[in-house]
């Protein structure tokens, strides 16, 4: 039988940095070329197959007729640079395992079969116990051997030798570790001293984190909240995270420089991924509104805005007006993203809704009542500010839907807000901006609006601004005229009478059941303690003017009429704290409302001063 052709070409010498097969088999030439990634080796077969399962079974199938033999390992991990630090190891050249090259080796060492049933301590072995004794006891190194996973192409190779596993556990422990030590350390610790110096920041591992890929990032982050890591530092962690891979996905100018949207999906895998790893506990609103706004740029997800969202709610009673100035990204809509802060507003009531449900059935299972009132409407009060305040900031706008306006002013409840003054400005702002508004709309917008809410100020200002409709001014004035009736007659409290009376009536019916009774009589409450805050702005309005009185009283001392005409007049109207009114006071209380009447609409309207 004739000898197949054989190309008559001069092998090429092994590309090793040294030429370590002639010095140790100086008589052998080479009878194997195997070829990585485009770069042949040539080499024995005899040093391979001794340690090498797959290189064993490449030869097996081989033909005994070819005198030298060519085969190819295609995605091959690590590369030309691991394969020869492998031939090496078959060799039996030294060379140094490190941080580095220890996960190359050992998913090159499982691609060539290097197991025990071939040779006792293969690469496999050496590879794990490197791993095992010098890796995985450390964080930071732990940390730089799952970074070396990402380069690694194939990398599923990685995950089937279970090195990602076995690193993310290992960070997650001795970041648990780390805790524990710092923690013992300030309770034993007299002094600084050197050692202590880095573990007295319990977030130093912070900064190597930052340098994961997200999903690496998540499984560490996930594992460490499961070993029991303190919620301050996976949130420490989170917020680390996000400033170092959300960098120049601001704003909407930046948004438009990225290559054919690659960026803009990492981002937005990046911004969902770390909404999944909020723990139970609270978040700083900071970041949240932080990453709601880059959420908002890059369009996440809606379950992922959902879910900052209702973060948000649970704590927006903390929240600033420059937290829900919101920006659009969409051109031709409102400057500010109303819609996001109703959403927010609607978490939020479920959440005061739900709380008091829990409060009722608490109080009503124990039998006790909470008159001083659940901390849930102090609450609702912040909030109802906040957004007078939010109402007036972004009332201006003109591309902002009066519907829009109306939806967000009418979500509140009556007893979210002690006085309209925030309201009114609001309102007020919102008519300026809009002059294009029909007279219904008008009419509809003021009748947020309640005029016995409005202070002393407020309603001087209400009854002579010409962009409010003038059923809006005749109410304003109507609430002025009985407001002083009251004053000077000594009845301001018959609110809070009448408030006291229906509470006291509050007898269970034969038809409603004692908790609807309960939470009926909460309202009540409530109602009650929302007239005497009025009741205490009334009061402290009279202060004032009493204090405006006295300076008058000392300017004009040295007249006798003027002073005893200014004290019975300061008497009259301070004829609340005192007793009953004569008829003759009650008289001039009527006359002076008709003359102050009579010159509120016959003086000219001026500008809002708001």
């Amino acid at each position: 039988m004739g000898m197949p052709e054989i190309p008559q070409t001069t092998p090429a010498p092994p590309t090793f940095s040294n030429p370590f097969t002639t010095r140790i088999f100086s008589d052998v030439a080479g009878d194997i070329t195997i070829v990585v990634d485009g770069e042949p080796f040539l080499l024995h077969k005899f040093p391979l197959v001794a340690r090498c399962g797959k290189i064993r079974k490449m030869v097996a199938e081989m033909k005994e007729s070819l005198i030298l033999s060519h085969t190819e390992l295609p995605d091959f991990p690590g590369g030309p640079t691991t394969f020869e630090l492998a031939m090496k190891f078959c060799y039996g050249i030294n060379f140094e395992i490190t941080i580095s090259n220890v996960v190359a080796l050992r998913c090159a060492a499982g691609y060539l079969e290097m197991t025990e049933d071939f040779k006792e301590e293969n690469l496999i072995s050496r590879a794990e116990t490197y791993l095992e004794q010098v890796a995985f006891r450390s964080l930071d190194k732990s940390v730089e051997v799952l970074c070396s996973c990402e380069t690694l192409h194939p990398q599923d190779i990685a995950e089937t030798a279970r090195i990602p596993e076995r690193c993310v556990e290992a960070i997650a422990v001795n970041a648990c570790r780390e805790q524990l030590v710092l923690g013992l350390s300030r309770l034993n610790r007299g002094c600084e001293s050197a050692e202590l110096r880095r573990g007295d920041s319990p977030e130093w591992w912070i900064q190597d984190l930052s340098a994961l890929r997200i999903d690496y990032y998540a499984r560490v982050v996930s594992a460490m909240a499961r070993t029991g890591l303190r919620s301050e530092s996976i949130i420490t962690s989170l917020m680390h995270y996000a400033q170092e891979s959300l960098k120049g996905i601001r704003n909407c100018q930046e948004r438009t420089k990225l290559d054919s949207g690659t960026i803009e999906n990492e981002q937005r895998n990046v911004v969902e991924a770390i909404v999944s790893l909020f723990p139970i506990d609270k978040v700083p609103l900071s970041f949240l509104f932080g990453m709601l706004r880059v959420g908002v740029t890059i369009e996440v997800a809606i379950s992922c805005r959902l879910e900052l969202e209702r973060r948000i709610a649970q704590q927006l009673e903390a929240v600033s007006l420059d937290d829900l100035l919101i920006p659009v990204v969409r051109d031709g809509d409102s400057i500010y993203d109303v819609d996001t802060v109703h959403r927010i507003l609607v978490c939020f009531l479920k959440r005061i809704e739900d709380e008091e449900y829990d409060e009722d059935d608490c109080c009503y299972e124990s039998g006790t009542e909470n008159l001083v009132g659940p901390t849930c409407h102090g609450s609702l009060l912040k909030v109802g500010r906040i957004i007078d305040a939010y109402l007036a900031e972004i009332a201006p706008d003109p591309c902002l839907s009066l519907h829009k306006f109306t939806a967000l002013i009418g979500i509140l409840p009556d007893y979210a807000r002690v006085m309209d003054d925030g309201l009114y400005r609001a309102i007020d702002m919102f008519l300026k901006g809009h002059p294009s508004l029909t007279e219904q709309e008008c009419k509809s917008l003021c009748k947020f609006i309640d005029t016995q809410k409005l202070s002393q100020e407020a309603c001087n200002h209400a009854a002579q601004n010409d962009r409010l409709p003038v059923q809006m001014v005749v109410r304003v004035l109507y609430s002025e005229q009985l407001r002083l009736k009251n004053v000077m007659s000594g009845e301001s409290g018959e609110g809070l009478l009448l408030s006291s009376q229906k509470l006291s009536s509050g007898i269970p019916s034969g038809a409603v059941s004692p908790r609807d009774t309960y939470a009926s009589l909460r309202r009540e409450n409530r109602e009650l303690k929302l007239e005497i805050s009025r009741v205490r702005v009334r009061l402290s309005e009279l202060e004032k003017e009493q204090l405006l009185m006295k300076q008058g009283m000392m300017d004009k001392s040295g007249h006798g009429g003027t002073l005893l005409t200014s004290l019975s007049k300061g008497i009259g109207r301070m004829s609340i704290f005192g007793g009953g009114p004569t008829e003759e006071k009650r008289r001039k209380a009527n006359r002076k409302s008709r003359s102050w009447l009579e010159s509120k609409t016959g003086r000219s309207r001026t500008e809002s001063m708001y």
